[in-house]
């Protein structure tokens, strides 16, 4: 499971979406996760689910590639459609036991909230798998380069999260390479209830974690011998510059979201199932 985490990592393709500014892919990802919070019909998930396959494919990112990502979060994904099932409470039930209820609005709720989950999942990981860390950290520091008037410290915030993104792929294979050395030592994760399984995977975490602070203190000191000292006076090497198709990206994403908006209120007496 630890292998499939697509967060973070990047894929290299020639492709419209990777040749977009990241400011551009930033405030896109934004207002697309704005888009799941308002849709509640199905004239609303098809638009949406139409308009991430259109991405996904101009990309150029191989959609089997794109869902590994979503087994990566299976257990988040079945406890969120276990708690909005059994624990919603609905005018009508359909079946009722002690505190456990199933009604209509539970099995909506349990659809919608999976749904969106996924939906969430796969269109964020559209912004990091086609755009490279150094990117992402200009288009963050960019972005949120306003908030700096404020006395926000923008670039020390766009460099942890930078910094964030890149260790979540590294930290995956870690972890893997400490599950197979466990497991020529004679370590067993599969067998045994949840709690065993749980307590299997003490001798993975430990010197996980062991070897997070370790690289963490590596690149501290590389940082140091290099001569960081934050965004103060620095250049960059290629300063990010507005192209016609990132304009042509920004009126998009907005006309994006006000259909959206116009579909939530056209449909706003039907659900979504």
């Amino acid at each position: 499971m630890l292998k499939d985490i697509t967060l973070g990592q990047y894929y290299p393709a020639d492709s419209v979406i990777h040749k977009l500014d990241p400011r551009v892919k930033l405030f896109a990802t934004i207002l697309y996760i704005v888009s799941l919070f308002l849709f509640h019909d199905l004239p609303g998930l098809i638009f949406v689910t139409v308009i991430l396959i259109v991405i996904i494919g101009l990309s150029k990112v191989p959609f089997s590639f794109m869902m590994k990502g979503i087994r990566a979060i299976w257990v988040l994904i079945l406890i969120t459609a276990v708690c909005n099932l059994f624990f919603t409470q609905g005018t009508e039930d359909l079946f009722a036991w002690k505190f456990v209820h199933i009604s209509q609005q539970g099995i909506h709720n349990t659809i919608y909230f999976t749904i969106r989950l996924v939906y969430l999942v796969v269109g964020t990981s559209v912004m990091t798998l086609t755009t490279t860390p150094n990117k992402l950290t200009d288009g963050l520091e960019q972005g949120l380069k306003p908030l700096s008037k404020l006395g926000v410290p923008v670039h020390e915030i766009a460099m942890m999260m930078s910094i964030a993104l890149r260790f979540i792929p590294i930290l995956s294979e870690e972890a893997e390479k400490i599950k197979k050395a466990q497991m020529a030592r004679g370590a067993n994760f599969e067998e045994g209830g949840l709690i065993q399984k749980a307590k299997s995977l003490v001798p993975i975490l430990v010197p996980l974690f062991v070897s997070a602070f370790r690289r963490a203190n590596d690149l501290a000191l590389a940082m140091e011998a290099r001569c960081y000292r934050g965004g103060e006076g620095r250049t960059k090497m290629k300063p990010l510059h507005y192209e016609k198709a990132d304009r042509c990206a920004y009126l998009l994403s907005v006309v994006y979201l006000i259909l959206v908006i116009v579909l939530r209120f056209a449909f706003k007496n039907t659900v979504l199932f």
